[in-house]
């Protein structure tokens, strides 16, 4: 059990070294993300073109520190997120084999699916937090902190669907389904395809798995994600909610935008 257990605090600690360095080089690319799923149609009154039309209006708008707008909640939530994610789909996965002594291709995507939303109630109150950051046009020197935020919004909306809990069946969809997707395509990829004598050669062979893996679910849960950025971002009128449901959001959207 000692063994286990410092193995699983190894593996907590790598997992978020590394995601820490990942949201270090990758948040501004999620900024820009952020930015274009929150900004409507043509006639929205800051309308990016392109990824680079959004990086000069927001260098030269609200500055180069702009682009790192929200950083510290994704800072924050990445240990516990993947200590959660990977902790319960090994539980789920255990539930899952429904009499079989090896996991099926339904255990793992039923494992991936049931740690996507446990990881979700986890992340949610954090991205919340972030997208409320990341869609206010003001100088980086002008936003208040990412905890004054998470205050202001416990203050004046509480802890449910419309305070810090805001957005979560949308989050329990885009991770959900990124994660049902991932750990069922690499987990059965995995297996029916040779491993690698060469060291080299076996770390390619599961980076392109985990690469080709991660850009289905992302392709596949773009949809909830945009919910997701539009309930928890500004709505198109003040003290008006447009966005507040999940697939309310995906329909309206759809409708209006295509």
């Amino acid at each position: 059990m000692p063994g286990k257990v410092k193995q699983a605090c190894q593996q907590i600690a790598a997992g978020g070294s590394a995601g820490l360095v990942e949201v270090s080089l990758m948040h501004p690319l999620d900024v820009i993300k952020t930015r274009f799923q929150i900004q409507g149609g043509v006639n929205s009154p800051t309308h990016y073109t392109s990824m680079a039309d959004c990086v000069r209006t927001m260098v030269r708008k609200e500055g180069t520190f702009s682009l790192y707008k929200g950083i510290l909640p994704p800072i924050l939530a990445e240990t516990p997120k993947r200590a959660v994610k990977f902790f319960t789909f090994e539980q789920y996965k255990n539930l899952f084999l429904f009499g079989s002594p090896t996991p099926t291709a339904w255990t793992f995507a039923l494992a991936g699916l049931c740690s996507g939303l446990t990881e979700a109630v986890v992340i949610n109150p954090f991205e919340r937090v972030k997208v409320k950051l990341q869609s206010e046009q003001l100088l980086f020197s002008q936003q208040t902190s990412a905890f004054s935020a998470a205050r202001v919004i416990v203050r004046e909306k509480g802890l449910g669907f419309d305070g810090l809990s805001k957005g979560l069946t949308a989050t329990l969809g885009r991770h959900g389904v990124w994660n049902m997707i991932y750990f069922a395509f690499y987990h059965n990829m995995k297996g029916w395809l040779p491993e690698a004598e060469d060291p080299k050669l076996e770390f390619m062979r599961k980076f392109t798995l985990g690469l080709i893996g991660g850009t289905i679910a992302s392709t596949a849960n773009i949809p909830f994600d945009v919910a997701k950025s539009r309930i928890q971002g500004p709505q198109p009128v003040a003290g008006q909610v447009k966005y507040k449901w999940c697939f309310d959001t995906i329909r309206t959207v759809y409708v209006e935008e295509g």
